[in-house]
């Protein structure tokens, strides 16, 4: 079973392969449907490692806008 150490890892993967592809600006975004994919499932990474993240974790940073 994965734990919050791996959870939070594919966040800050998914974070990655974002700001790779944002580097490219909007234009690209706005006219590529491919990298307009791509962000949308790393998005979906993050959405799903938070969600299973413990509830002790996210208690132990409440600074972070979970949702």
């Amino acid at each position: 079973m994965r734990d919050d150490a791996d959870r939070l890892q594919d966040i800050l993967e998914a974070i990655a392969e974002i700001e790779k592809y944002a580097a490219r600006g909007l234009e690209a975004f706005e006219h590529n449907e491919l990298i307009q994919v791509w962000m949308v499932h790393h998005l979906q990474i993050i959405g799903e490692a938070v969600r299973s993240l413990s509830e002790t974790l996210r208690q132990s940073h409440p600074e972070v806008p979970w949702t």
